[in-house]
Parts: structure tokens; C-alpha cells; sequence
């Protein structure tokens, strides 16, 4: 659960991050100055922010996970040792 956590985190502020690269780049003052965030870069950037998790939520759904039809075999004990839990294939059509 923390990896899509932390992809979608990367995602929002990624804008921003390059944003203030952009002003350390063109040495405009100092990047925290809040003459060099006006409201409008800031929610240019928050357009920009949601549209990229947006974005990130749909090719999560769209390609991660387990294929469809498959079975999730829980976490369990055999012979005194943990086995790790596994998705396995479902029968497949022809």
C-alpha cells in the first residue's frame, strides 16, 4: 500500500518541484520568496498536480494488479513456516 501512496505523492508534487528548479535555474531571487509563487503559478500548478494523480490513478487501475479471473491465496502456515500469500491464474478459455 505504500508504494501506490508514495507514486501518487511523487506525482502532485512534481510540478512544484520542477517549478522551483525552474526559478533556482534562472536565479530569481530565492526559491521560497513568495513574490516568485503569485497565486496563479500556484494553481496552475495545482491544475497540473491533479490532473498527473489523475492520471497515475487510471494507469494504476488500468495496469497493475492481479489479471482479472484470478484467485488471491491468502498468507498461511505450512509445515511450521509462513508462506507468503500469491494470486493464482484462473482457467483460461479457448
Amino acid at each position: 500500500m505504500v508504494r501506490p501512496i508514495a507514486t501518487e505523492l511523487v506525482l502532485f508534487l512534481t510540478p512544484f518541484a520542477l517549478y522551483a528548479l525552474f526559478l533556482w535555474v534562472k536565479k530569481r531571487g530565492g526559491v521560497l520568496d513568495l513574490t516568485n509563487w503569485p497565486m496563479t503559478h500556484v494553481l496552475s500548478l495545482l491544475a497540473a498536480s491533479f490532473v498527473m494523480v489523475i492520471a497515475g490513478f487510471f494507469a494504476l487501475a488500468h495496469w497493475g494488479g492481479a489479471p482479472p479471473g484470478s484467485t488471491y491465496i491468502p498468507a498461511h502456515i505450512e509445515d511450521g513456516r509462513l508462506v507468503p500469500g500469491e494470486t493464482k491464474p484462473g482457467p483460461t478459455k479457448k
